[in-house]
């Protein structure tokens, strides 16, 4: 409902001063009549908007957490500009349960429990299937958990490293026990986990993009380089038929490639490759659009990826279709 304008606005409030903040998240205060005599006024904090003329009166709107609120600009008496929402964390519950579904759709070579912790290693083929997921109780007190990462590491000659969600106690307390970031993990020790609806891209217009049931020789070209060794192909094809491997472009000269996993309610995305010659033509958004419906008929309502935060242009690729971030984890290693 449009608020009409009453006597007593502020004359200026709706003008000049209001036109400069369209596009700002603002807080607006406006009168919505009185009682008694006394004038009744109202807040309302959002992204604001100019609303066009109704019932020949102009006015605004302001997008808040709860629905869109029309203002007549007469109405206005107070508008200034505040800092973006805070956005709310996700519970820790839920940033296990999706770390654990991204650890299922990543399978290390080796894997060991130890309690809730899942020690890892795969020859040093990539930094998750190689890092210990701390994230629950391990069973022995953190400290001796770390002393059987280090020596888990050491069997498998690979490097001890950790990964556990930033800010989370469990991160807090391995951070305790002297661990840091891995500076010299080259994709960046600090990883964005995104979430976006299958739904909001399903129906993207793209490209044909075939999903196979394994990768062939195209897709492994782009996503490996080439053929893959052992290690390779038991992380990224180990056939548990949950897996699906998505290529655009035409027969014998693909532009684009990705590795799906669905597990559960979410597809895991991940090694999205393109061509430079296909980039900003649509062919990304082929492949998430391809991977959606793949999921959607599969019962999951999610894509998942993870992106190192220094890949802006990874990040500003999954803003452009609409994902948010769910949460993020480091890799912490010995200090």
């Amino acid at each position: 409902m449009t608020a009409a304008p009453t006597p007593g606005s502020r004359p200026d409030a709706g003008g000049p001063a209001l036109d400069r903040l369209v596009g700002a998240r603002v807080a607006l205060r406006h009168r919505i009549g009185e009682r008694d005599g006394r004038p009744l006024f109202t807040d309302a904090v959002g992204v604001l908007s100019d609303g066009g003329v109704r019932d020949g009166v102009p006015t605004v709107i302001v997008a808040t957490r709860r629905g869109d609120v029309v203002v007549a600009r007469p109405a206005v008496v107070a508008v200034r500009e505040v800092p973006p929402a805070v956005r709310r964390r996700a519970p820790w519950p839920d940033v296990a349960r999706l770390e654990n579904l991204c650890a299922d759709a990543w399978p290390a070579v080796t894997e060991r429990r130890l309690g809730a912790w899942r020690l890892r290693a795969s020859g040093g083929f990539t930094g998750r299937a190689n890092a210990a997921l701390a994230i629950g109780d391990p069973g022995v007190g953190t400290a001796a958990a770390l002393a059987l990462v280090r020596g888990f590491a050491e069997e498998h000659a690979i490097a001890a490293r950790v990964l556990t969600p930033v800010g989370s106690p469990w991160s807090r307390a391995v951070e305790a026990e002297g661990w840091v970031p891995d500076a010299g993990y080259l994709p960046g020790p600090v990883v964005s986990v995104q979430v976006l609806a299958c739904d909001a891209v399903a129906d993207s217009p793209a490209e044909p993009v075939e999903v196979g049931a394994g990768p062939d020789t195209g897709w492994w070209g782009l996503v490996h380089g080439g053929p893959p060794d052992d290690v390779a192909r038991r992380v990224l094809a180990p056939g548990s038929g949950r897996e699906g491997y998505a290529v655009a472009g035409p027969p014998g000269s693909p532009t684009g490639a990705v590795r799906l996993a669905v597990v559960d309610d979410h597809v895991h995305v991940a090694r999205l490759v393109v061509v430079p010659a296909a980039r900003r033509a649509g062919t990304g958004t082929a492949l998430m659009a391809a991977a959606a419906r793949w999921g959607l008929a599969r019962g999951a309502r999610w894509l998942v990826m993870q992106v190192s935060t220094e890949n802006p242009g990874g990040l500003a690729f999954w803003a452009r279709l609409g994902a948010t971030e769910h949460h993020r984890y480091h890799y912490l290693v010995p200090g």
